[in-house]
């Protein structure tokens, strides 16, 4: 990837407008709730900055994601960067600051999605329109900025709308890094296993098969079973996260369905077939050392509803990615970030994002950099601290400055 050459005075791209501009717009967006299938309302203050910023091109898709573009001078690559506008839920009765009121206090704001991930989003937005104020006649390609729903039920489903639209060259994933920029992740999958029994009257189980029986036989000899495990990204965790059995309540009947789900971390490389191959090759042994173990395992599939009435569906399975420390996106994505001063730790997510679809599924080179800390995700009380915020505007508009502009 060719690095152009760096503008002189990029270092002072923040004047005191722009950082209150940056945080009135965050601000703006904390303020109202968006819980996933309920965005339209943030999705309209996105779509109403691009209009007023002057995007050349902006569309909110069928599934309600906001989409805004910023169009060069000449034709060149095409750079994406993607956050999403979905939250998960907060009960005011637990904060000490109002989860929607977006207050200011020591430096900080204070609410529901300032790490994850509006204040990235609002970065996001705020870089890409001074990139078009200051060097739009010198860029040769484009800047899109990509405002997802439902990330937090499905990562990476309704980015597939905007990749197939926008056909990026490369992405930038706001997620939350504390300023360093991430080079891969472990993916997810959602995992259901389910036995299968007979119904008798608990005053005569023998007459039955209890199939919670069978589901503890096997939880157990999952728990034998060695995880994968990868030099960079760790451990494929395999973990249990929820059962279930039927029919419940019971009232003296033997349950004859069991249900439980497992949480499994991918690693590069992990397919479909090759995550599912122990535990279905678990429920085979099991089966002819036991007549009456009747098993299954498969990935969980969902659906949920857009603010738009679309229906959002998807199998829970969302690979992980890793790019090495000198790929030619990550090595001009970190020159941009040292442009303006910048001196991030090279590193990788611990958590899934819509990477997984960038990356894991359409081979996008695709990097992380976004404000704040991983650890203040849906936790009570979450905030972002405002230099946090700024140094994330100001990294975006090096990385696409130094991606785009001559």
């Amino acid at each position: 990837m060719t690095t152009p050459a760096v503008p002189q005075g990029r270092q002072t791209i923040i004047t005191r407008k722009r950082q209150d501009d940056l945080i009135s717009l965050c601000q703006d967006l904390i303020r109202i709730p968006s819980y996933s299938g309920q965005e339209q309302e943030v999705a309209r203050i996105i779509a109403a900055f691009f209009a007023a910023k002057g995007f050349d091109q902006a569309w909110t898709d069928d599934y309600g994601n906001v989409v805004g573009g910023v169009l060069g001078a000449e034709p060149g690559r095409t750079i994406l960067l993607d956050g999403h506008i979905d939250t998960v839920p907060a009960r005011a009765e637990d904060w000490s600051h109002a989860p929607f009121a977006a207050d200011r206090q020591g430096g900080r704001i204070f609410g529901r999605g300032t790490s994850d991930m509006k204040g990235a989003v609002a970065a996001m937005l705020c870089a890409t329109a001074w990139l078009a104020e200051d060097c739009k006649a010198r860029m040769t390609g484009s800047a899109f900025v990509s405002c997802v729903v439902h990330e937090e039920c499905f990562e990476g489903i309704a980015a597939r709308a905007v990749s197939r639209r926008v056909k990026p060259d490369a992405v930038i994933i706001g997620e939350s890094s504390d300023l360093n920029l991430k080079r891969g992740q472990r993916g997810r999958a959602e995992i259901v296993l389910e036995t299968f029994g007979k119904p008798a009257h608990s005053a005569n189980p023998d007459a039955g098969v209890n199939a919670v029986y069978q589901m503890a036989r096997l939880i157990e000899a999952i728990r034998q079973l060695a995880p994968p495990s990868h030099e960079v990204l760790g451990k494929g965790i395999l973990e249990l996260t929820d059962i279930k059995s039927s029919p419940y309540p019971g009232a003296s009947v033997v349950p004859d369905y069991c249900r439980a789900t497992y949480d499994r971390r991918l690693l590069v490389g992990e397919t479909r077939e090759s995550v599912l191959a122990p535990l279905a090759a678990l429920i085979e042994r099991m089966s002819r050392e036991r007549s009456d173990v009747k098993a299954k395992v498969a990935f969980a599939c969902g659906s949920e509803r857009c603010y738009t009435g679309a229906t959002i569906a998807g199998e829970r399975f969302f690979p992980g990615w890793l790019y090495s420390e000198d790929d030619a996106w990550v090595t001009t994505a970190l020159a941009g970030l040292r442009d303006v001063g910048l001196d991030p730790v090279v590193t990788h997510y611990a958590f899934c994002t819509n990477g997984s679809h960038y990356a894991g599924e359409a081979g996008i080179p695709t990097i992380g950099f976004g404000p704040s800390k991983e650890t203040l995700a849906h936790t009570i009380d979450e905030y972002i601290e405002e230099d946090q915020l700024i140094g994330a505007a100001k990294g975006y508009y090096g990385i696409l400055t130094r991606a785009l502009c001559r």
